[in-house]
């Protein structure tokens, strides 16, 4: 397959393997890379010594081009970019943040940037500030959402029409079907996070991955929504937020109820109920814990079958 993102990124399969913390080490990229798609470290849960190891761990185990995605509001952000550039890195994507600030930083250096979003308007700030491509990212998506709750079959036609750079389709996908359809609505290429997450390769909990292949329609839920909103897993946890919310409970309440590294006590560490458990609404069609290269083969042999089903209708 080529088209624009598999030639600016020169990858096989016009496929993004989503950053996402405690899920996203070397192993997740290197097999995604190896597989032909475009492998991220997520380096939002990773100190900077950390994301330096996986790096190299990841160069040693794929010749293919592989990136790092880093949340804007990361504490350590200058050491972060440090390490990438040193390490040679090629690819970024970032989110959680102004794209304008380590844009020009990070293209001077020879590396290429994609930012991503939530909404049509900071797509476009993100074409202005001089991104190369763009991740529109829907509401169905796992982790930290979009205040506006707009759904991916909304938003990428909506970006598309605002943006003129290459548009990469994020939330609810996971088959070669939904990769189909948001190539329809506009989208160049689909960035996948819940499918990779319930990889043999992921590096999240055994106990969370076999949760994942568990949950039905329904079984996950915005939450969190008046400090970063995020997708969550119904738990323990999540109940005693939507309590606290329910009540009216100010952001300092709900930073106290956060506390420290929930999402690594869930995801990491494998604590189904006292942990946070970010996943995306396709997780209820994940059944099974595939290898890397597995899914990415299925993915393709769908989009083939689905399309060739369209031209024949």
């Amino acid at each position: 397959m080529k088209n624009k993102i598999t030639e600016i990124f020169k990858i096989q399969y016009p496929i993004i393997q989503a950053g996402m913390i405690w899920t996203s080490g070397w192993r997740l990229a290197s097999a995604s890379a190896n597989a032909g798609c475009l492998g991220l470290i997520g380096a939002g849960s990773m100190h900077p010594d950390v994301l330096r190891e996986h790096i190299r761990k990841c160069k040693k185990a794929t010749n293919n081009p592989f990136g790092v995605n880093v949340p804007l509001l990361y504490p350590e952000i200058e050491k972060i970019m440090n390490i990438i550039s040193e390490e040679g890195v090629k690819i970024v994507f970032t989110s959680a943040g102004n794209p304008k600030i380590w844009t020009g930083w990070l293209k001077e250096r020879g590396i290429k940037v994609v930012h991503v979003t939530a909404s049509a308007k900071f797509a476009q700030k993100s074409e202005d500030a001089g991104c190369d491509a763009v991740v529109a990212e829907g509401f169905e998506a796992g982790g930290h959402n979009g205040r506006e709750e707009t759904t991916t079959m909304v938003l990428i036609p909506m970006v598309r029409e605002k943006i003129k750079i290459p548009l990469i389709a994020a939330g609810g996908i996971a088959t070669g079907r939904q990769m189909l359809a948001a190539m329809v609505l506009g989208a160049d290429g689909v960035q996948i996070g819940s499918r990779f997450a319930a990889s043999e390769e992921s590096s999240i909990h055994e106990n969370y991955k076999k949760k994942i292949t568990e949950l039905n329609e329904g079984d996950t839920q915005l939450s969190l929504k008046r400090l970063v909103p995020v997708r969550l897993v119904k738990n323990k946890f999540f109940n005693l937020v939507q309590e606290a919310e329910d009540k009216g409970a100010s952001t300092d309440e709900l930073k106290n109820i956060l506390g420290k590294a929930r999402a690594k006590k869930g995801m990491f560490e494998g604590d189904l109920e006292e942990g946070e458990l970010e996943i995306g609404q396709v997780s209820a069609m994940l059944k099974e814990i595939k290898s890397v290269k597995k899914i990415v083969v299925d993915i393709i042999a769908e989009y083939e079958i689905a399309k060739n089903e369209l031209c024949n209708k």
